[in-house]
């Protein structure tokens, strides 16, 4: 039976194409294409990408808020992320996350369930739905300091961790399932209520993401 011609397929949600155009830059950005000091011209952007501006001048805000771009005047101009920069912000998260993730031995039985179940669901997921990498892992670090109970430090963890959540699996996939198991036995050790053991593993979940993201942006350099 004839049905008629297939119709198109729908357009991409403006969402959707904000995301992609996001991570097309910052694939750009680690990659060399697009150089320290160099404008992002939504229009150029849109046509490289095939999509309209709308999308691209979202990317870019979202870059802005991550440190990876800087307004000057009326252009915005790529700031390129130095191993120097990725070397301060985990220094920075070395001291405080560990220490502050000692005290999440006190959480209640059900959040540490919950939290271990959408990890285990993250690892079954589509790759591709970067969302839910962020947020996930997001929730996971936040979970970890909640019971410390200083806002300050909750904060600046905050703060740190967006600096470096750019460099989410799209950038960095050897790290995905490495990541998700280092959370689960973090999460392990949380639930025997050993505080040593999830500073200890915690420290080192951090020093691998570190290592991660310097043999990343050496690999962009050498490219």
């Amino acid at each position: 039976m004839n049905n008629g011609p297939a119709l198109p397929p729908a357009p991409a949600a403006p969402r959707a194409l904000a995301e992609e155009a996001h991570q097309r830059i910052i694939s750009m950005i680690f990659e060399g294409v697009l150089k320290s000091g160099d404008l992002l011209q939504e229009a150029a952007l849109g046509e490289v990408f095939g999509m309209s501006r709308t999308p691209v001048r979202e990317a870019i805000k979202r870059l802005e808020s991550e440190g990876l771009a800087v307004v000057e005047g009326r252009f915005t101009r790529v700031r390129t992320v130095t191993p120097a920069d990725v070397e301060e912000v985990f220094f920075l998260r070395l001291e405080l996350e560990p220490q502050a993730a000692r005290f999440a031995v006190r959480l209640p039985p059900a959040q540490i369930d919950a939290m271990e179940a959408k990890v285990r669901k993250l690892m079954v997921s589509d790759p591709t739905v970067n969302d839910l990498h962020r947020q996930t892992d997001y929730e996971f670090h936040a979970l970890l300091g909640r019971e410390f109970g200083n806002s300050a430090v909750t904060q600046t963890i905050a703060a740190l961790h967006r600096r470096t959540c750019v460099f989410d699996h799209t950038q960095v996939p050897e790290r995905f399932l490495v990541g998700c198991q280092e959370h689960l036995d973090i999460l392990d050790a949380v639930r025997s209520g050993n505080a040593d053991t999830v500073e200890a593993l915690l420290r080192v979940h951090l020093e691998h993401a570190r290592d991660a993201v310097l043999n990343r942006l050496r690999r962009g350099g050498a490219a």
